[in-house]
């Protein structure tokens, strides 16, 4: 089966896929608001509404809604990213009208009870306590912070913890009438599900929601900068972050493909050079991230105070070695690992339904499988040398160290070491 797409007159989109052979279903909202929507004294106002979405409707109360979605054997959950905050459910194929109804209610419905409010203030300060003693967590939000300084782009998702302790319900209801309109709101199904009765039902429950005037994110700038946090800890954590392409652009697969060969698993460049020949850490990765706009390719690294340094200046002397000499093998075991992992990940109803959700926001529909595979397919190894030298020597640069992090060169060294 192939994705079906129908949108109503308001604006809300309804996509399915059928999965010929499952006996149950994940459903969801993928709403078009998430950190970066917000103004700057809105910072972690996305989370903290996506938190009070399950604290009780006008119907029911918190552990109701938990009750309905278990009592049929489902769960549910939510999150919060920069662009999209999602609230989904997995439950049996007979029980999708069940979840929907439940999605609907709390999405419109949400009392957001000044008493659950102060309670759900206390998990999220915990949670953003959590975050703070997660060394190889925190560093990403510093890494972002510092790739686009004083932007949306740049701030948390869990918001600093004065704005947390501030607001109130007013604040918490205000972003919904500004951003959470039926143009903003993607109904995503995959698995057991029929396309006619989802769109039927999805008529019901959000076709009279009128539009919303969302005021657009301004667009992002990577500047990039330097983080450095020393404390005492049992390991260095370095963040080393490069501007990429954003989603709809020509290198979007180009960039995927070169995080697969740098860093994406055992036989990437930066785990078999840093790790297995010179033993300098256990843990060494690159990924290639998106937004609407820009993006960012991720290299991260822990390790002892004493190797440190050394890995950061060869993990530079590896991005610019691979501009020179990425060769045929390199190449298409990168694109092989990012063509499997797309199709293997897509072999559950959840990571299908996300994926519709995220290709609606961005195109508006849903490219064929094929087609993504063609353009896999399509990166040549000097498409990835090419990509390599601008990630060694031109992108912009972000640098975030945590920890015993003294023998790190800064960013200004390491941008010496880029240009040499």
């Amino acid at each position: 089966m192939t994705p079906e797409l129908h949108t109503l007159p308001n604006g809300f989109r309804i996509v399915t896929e059928r999965m010929p052979g499952l006996k149950s279903a994940s459903i969801g909202i993928w709403v078009a608001a998430g950190g970066r929507d917000e103004r700057p004294e809105q910072n972690g106002l996305a989370h903290f509404l996506e938190h009070m979405a399950f604290k009780g409707t006008a119907t029911r109360s918190p552990v109701q809604i938990a009750e309905a979605i278990e009592d049929v054997g489902g769960y549910m959950n939510a999150y919060t990213s920069r662009e999209v905050t999602a609230y989904y459910a997995r439950v049996l194929g007979a029980d999708v009208p069940l979840a929907l109804e439940v999605l609907a209610d709390i999405l419109r419905n949400s009392t957001l009870d000044e008493d659950e409010i102060e309670v759900e203030r206390g998990v999220i300060l915990s949670e953003i306590g959590q975050a703070l003693d997660t060394p190889d967590d925190i560093i990403f939000d510093w890494l972002q912070e510092k790739a686009y300084p004083e932007q949306p782009l740049g701030r948390t998702i869990l918001g600093p913890e004065e704005r947390i302790r501030a607001f109130q319900r007013d604040d918490l209801a205000r972003f919904v009438r500004e951003n959470y309109g039926p143009g903003q709101m993607i109904l995503s199904a995959a698995g057991d599900v029929d396309h006619a009765a989802v769109v039927a039902a999805a008529e019901r429950l959000f076709g009279d929601m009128t539009p919303v005037d969302q005021t657009l994110a301004n667009g992002a700038t990577f500047v990039g900068g330097e983080s450095r946090v020393v404390k005492t800890l049992e390991q260095a954590h370095i963040a080393l972050g490069f501007e990429s392409p954003d989603y709809r652009h020509p290198d979007a697969y180009v960039a995927q493909v070169y995080a697969a060969a740098m860093g994406g698993g055992m036989a990437s460049r930066l785990f078999q050079e840093i790790r297995e020949r010179r033993g300098l850490c256990y843990t060494i990765f690159a990924q290639a991230g998106a937004y609407t706009d820009t993006g960012m390719t991720t290299v991260y690294a822990g390790t002892s105070d004493d190797k440190a340094g050394d890995l950061a200046r060869i993990t530079i002397d590896e991005m610019k070695r691979a501009a020179d000499d990425f060769s045929e093998e390199e190449t298409a075991r990168a694109r092989a690992q990012m063509k499997a992992g797309l199709l293997m990940g897509l072999e559950g109803p959840s990571s299908r339904a996300e994926r519709m959700a995220r290709m609606v926001q961005i195109w508006g529909h849903v490219p064929p499988l094929e087609t993504v595979v063609e353009r896999i397919e399509a990166v040549t190894r000097d498409d990835l040398r090419a990509y390599a030298g601008r990630m060694a020597t031109e992108a912009p640069m972000a640098l975030a160290v945590y920890g015993p992090v003294d023998r790190v060169p800064d960013h200004a060294g390491l941008s010496l070491a880029r240009a040499a």
